[in-house]
């Protein structure tokens, strides 16, 4: 089901934000430099620290990816707020993987900031989590 905002940069955002997440599931995870700012910060459920940089997050998502093989992921609920060249968008997520000869179903909580910097919507902030 397609997601459309009556606001055309909510769906702006909403579209980087669907390009990045359909990067690292579907098997270009090395491509999130593309999407991740230079500054970029995570606050991840198995990382003890915060993950800060552009490559520790690459780096992260890419070995996630790389020990599961996904089969499914949704994004459910999504809301954007506005803030000038700043957006929130926060939304949930279900996905099944494989990982260790486990099939794993798991739904969660995700909560990305994004910045605008010479015209393009870049992920500065993220934080999710299973429930």
């Amino acid at each position: 089901m397609e997601i459309v905002f009556e606001d055309s940069v909510k769906n702006e955002v909403w579209t980087v934000l669907r390009e990045l997440n359909d990067c690292w599931t579907k098997g270009n995870a090395t491509n999130l430099s593309n999407f991740f700012h230079k500054d970029m910060v995570a606050i991840t459920p198995t990382d003890r620290d915060r993950r800060e940089g552009r490559e520790a997050c690459v780096a992260g998502w890419a070995g996630f990816a790389q020990m599961a093989k996904i089969s499914q992921w949704v994004e459910n609920d999504p809301q954007i707020q506005l803030y000038g060249n700043t957006a929130i968008v926060t939304y949930y997520f279900n996905m099944e993987f494989e990982m260790g000869g486990q099939k794993i179903q798991m739904g969660g909580r995700d909560m990305f900031v994004f910045v605008k910097e010479n015209g393009k919507w870049w992920a500065v902030a993220d934080q999710f989590s299973s429930v």
